[in-house]
């Protein structure tokens, strides 16, 4: 079954690399979203088979070598029928 999740990550999450490593797993899982950093959290819309979309999520709570995740947030959201998963670029937050 295909599902979406919004998933919000807390901690040290700007500058660790987040954004490319949520696009390599996310790849590697064969999952479609986008992953963008907000002002005071990381940010990603993951879609896909429920089971890989759940392995996805544990990698979250640990996010790439350098992170450090303080909470993770995931909610049930409508399916938007992404084709790949994408980087969105909102400035420099740092």
């Amino acid at each position: 079954m295909i599902q979406h999740f919004d998933i919000k990550i807390f901690g040290r999450v700007h500058g660790v690399g987040f954004r490319y490593s949520a696009k390599q797993r996310a790849d590697k899982l064969g999952l479609t979203g986008l992953a963008r950093n907000e002002p005071n959290y990381f940010y990603i819309e993951v879609e896909g088979e429920s089971v890989k979309i759940k392995k996805f999520i544990d990698w979250c709570h640990k996010g790439p070598m350098w992170s450090r995740v303080e909470q993770v947030e995931v909610s049930l959201g409508e399916l938007k029928n992404y084709t790949k998963f994408t980087i969105e670029y909102s400035g420099d937050l740092m």
